[in-house]
């Protein structure tokens, strides 16, 4: 026993120790500096109206060492309109320079404890089930996950909220099995921590009275009425919990106001058949209706937040799968996502535990249906909600869940002896041997199906492969080659180049391989000679895309929706910056060739000295967040 105790400390010892080098070799990611001035706001300002598409506790969490070291602090474009945390997130980025980086680090090790914890669940839960190795098994998978170092090295509520979200159900299914007044006091306030969390885990409170259900009602001797009124009442009084602990990580701001004091905009809650017809200012289908003077027994903030990320679903955003840019996304999505993007050796211990469960190798029916049950659910929502089809990582609440469920292998190779023992090692070796190998760019991470992480963007955009986290590696790539300054960068995301120590300019776009009129004069469009490093999203088609300008906004070329550099295909890249920024150096010949192929005019040699920042120059601001 204390081996195995041995282990899962070396073992999260070693997480904790992955976590944190990922956290500092990393620039921060697309969403971080707007998490991080949310963050700021609600512990210094007592306000959550900033990223409420979100709830605040991770960020929150985030922001305390960063207060503690001195962050400089910029309200001055604060305002309460829905994403207005991007201008105050671009101005506190600014008020603290290249500082940035540090305190988006000291906000990442903040959260590592986060990811300790569902390790930790991940292991007391298998092993409770399936015995002390299965407990290993499950501990291992959830600590070398790529989707846990990559995201759980950020301080994006994703994988901090699995940790949150596995613990109440931990705690949940305890109560199940003994459920005493203590217990379930303890399990509304870990649940009110996971809906602090994320939005996601919402889901825990339609699912959870129908597992109660089928638990209590599965046995004869469970059915008897006296004890199902008790452990109802149980039930309410551990939401009740939760939802006090929700308006206690809001302060109780706008907590019970009635509903008919709300501006919503989405369909479902304004009444409207279209969003045309939603006024500016919102509308509310409940206000003339008797219910418009019921509290809710929510904070406002936490309510509007839900209405304003269900309207990216209902509108749907752009999404990209696999070749194809589109408004809203798969229902598969996720699915595809998990299949590319999950370890082989994972997968293979999927299917070997589904093998293990049809031949008996389980533990009670009710304890299974409980898992299967939890990840069927997060399945369903994940497939139902269309509008999005960009970020795989949504489903990595859904993970430990599968992680505690395949550790049931080890039933099969107490069975089977020292063959099936050598095969789940092997697998389990090829799961995390994979990852590692691949460490730290974890957030690029795709198996063998996708063809690495050098053929993963073809598969999956954004969060999944490139998320502005690189530009560290490209700082050092740069400062081992002083000829390819400056350099001709296109970078996806708020943040900042020249705080990671990078002099550039924008690279020019090329003209649109998809149908839209208007391409900017053949004179502002490339290719072009010249050193360049390009973010892989921009390969992609560009359709959604806007470039960084080295002021933290985005712009697009005029003439043009989105920054579309697919021409670079044609080029052969020299070097790359982690797995997300490839460089080239293209030279006149090679410029002037593929501006033929492409039916641009060729450039003069006398020119092109100063072609490369004139041909570039943006026009058009826009305000391009990404989602939540």
């Amino acid at each position: 026993m204390q081996r195995i105790w041995l282990l899962v400390s070396a073992l999260l010892g070693l997480h904790a120790c992955l976590l944190g080098w990922s956290a500092w070799r990393h620039s921060p990611t697309h969403l971080e500096i707007f998490h991080l001035a949310a963050g700021v706001s609600h512990v210094s300002l007592g306000r959550f109206d900033l990223y409420r598409v979100n709830p605040p506790l991770v960020r929150a969490v985030a922001a305390l060492p960063v207060m503690a070291a001195g962050v400089n602090e910029s309200w001055v474009s604060y305002d309460t309109g829905p994403r207005a945390e991007v201008a105050v997130g671009i101005d506190m980025m600014k008020a603290n320079d290249s500082r940035t980086i540090w305190l988006t680090t000291l906000a990442r090790w903040a959260c590592i404890p986060f990811s300790l914890l569902g390790g930790w669940i991940c292991f007391l839960w298998a092993r409770q089930l399936y015995g002390d190795i299965a407990g290993v098994v499950s501990c291992a998978l959830w600590c070398f996950c790529p989707y846990v170092l990559g995201h759980g090295s950020t301080i994006i509520p994703d994988a901090h909220a699995a940790a949150l979200g596995v613990t109440a159900a931990y705690t949940f299914w305890l109560w199940l099995r003994h459920p005493t007044l203590a217990q379930s006091l303890l399990v509304g306030v870990l649940l009110g921590f996971a809906e602090l969390a994320k939005f996601t885990l919402l889901i825990f409170y339609p699912v959870w009275p129908i597992l109660w259900a089928v638990w209590r009602f599965t046995r004869q001797e469970d059915r008897r009425w006296p004890v199902v009124l008790r452990e109802g009442g149980s039930l309410l009084l551990l939401m009740a919990v939760s939802l006090m602990v929700v308006n206690l990580g809001y302060n109780f701001e706008g907590s019970f106001r009635p509903l008919g004091d709300y501006r919503f905009r989405t369909r479902m809650l304004t009444g409207r058949s279209s969003h045309k017809e939603i006024p500016d200012d919102g509308a509310n289908r409940f206000s003339s209706t008797w219910l418009s003077s019921w509290p809710v027994p929510l904070p406002m903030n936490y309510v509007q937040g839900i209405d304003d990320q269900s309207l990216d679903l209902e509108r749907g955003i752009w999404s990209y799968l696999r070749g194809t840019w589109r408004i809203g996304g798969w229902w598969y999505f996720h699915l595809y996502a998990l299949s590319v993007k999950l370890p082989l050796g994972v997968w293979a211990l999927f299917f070997m535990a589904a093998a293990a469960s049809l031949l008996g190798f389980h533990a009670s029916g009710r304890d299974e249906f409980f898992l299967l049950g939890t990840m069927s659910a997060f399945l369903l929502a994940l497939c139902s909600q269309t509008g999005i089809g960009v970020h795989s990582r949504y489903s990595i609440p859904l993970l430990p869940f599968v992680f505690i469920w395949i550790s049931k292998v080890v039933l099969w190779c107490k069975a089977k002896g020292r063959l099936m023992k050598g095969v789940v090692f092997l697998m389990l070796a090829w799961a995390i041997g994979d990852s590692i190998y691949q460490y730290p760019h974890s957030l690029s991470y795709f198996n063998e199906l996708a063809g690495g992480p050098e053929g993963g963007y073809e598969h999956l955009s954004d969060s999944d492969s490139s998320w502005g986290q690189d530009l560290l590696y490209l700082r050092e790539w740069l400062d081992n080659h002083p000829e390819a300054s400056p350099i001709h960068l296109a970078h996806c995301g708020p943040f900042d180049p020249r705080l990671a120590g990078i002099d550039f300019v924008l690279a020019p776009v090329g003209p649109r391989n998809t149908a839209h009129p208007g391409n900017p004069p053949p004179s502002q469009l490339g290719p072009i000679p010249g050193w360049f490093a390009i973010d892989v999203c921009f390969l992609l088609g560009g359709d959604p895309l806007s470039a960084s300008d080295g002021k933290g906004s985005w712009y697009e070329p005029s003439g043009q929706p989105g920054y579309d550099l697919s021409y670079f295909r044609r080029f052969k890249r020299v070097a790359r910056a982690g797995y997300s920024i490839y460089i080239y150096h293209i030279t006149p010949e090679e410029a002037n060739t593929v501006r033929a192929e492409l039916g641009l005019p060729p450039l003069s040699m006398g020119s092109l000295s100063g072609k490369s920042c004139s041909a570039v120059r943006p026009t058009r601001l826009t305000n391009c967040p990404d989602n939540p």
